[in-house]
């Protein structure tokens, strides 16, 4: 009689972890499913000159024709 009991708790013990690894996997499966995304470019973050989280890139400063004749002639005679 002992012989059949453990043979009985063995099944029983079989049926909890296997019930239990497919609640497992369904919460897997749920989370996956309710996940935000993961698209990189959601995740980025920038920086302004004043240290203010932006989404988008900063915009970058227009530089004058003045300005840049002038680094490019100096650029030159380097």
């Amino acid at each position: 009689m002992a012989r059949s009991q453990n043979s009985f708790i063995k099944k029983q013990k079989e049926k909890k972890r296997m019930k239990k690894k497919e609640e497992k996997q369904e919460k897997k499966e749920m989370r996956k499913e309710q996940s935000k995304g993961g698209a990189l470019d959601d995740m980025i973050a920038y920086v302004d000159d004043y240290g203010n989280i932006l989404d988008s890139p900063p915009e970058e400063p227009k530089k004058d024709k003045k300005k840049e004749k002038e680094e490019n002639s100096e650029n030159k005679e380097n």
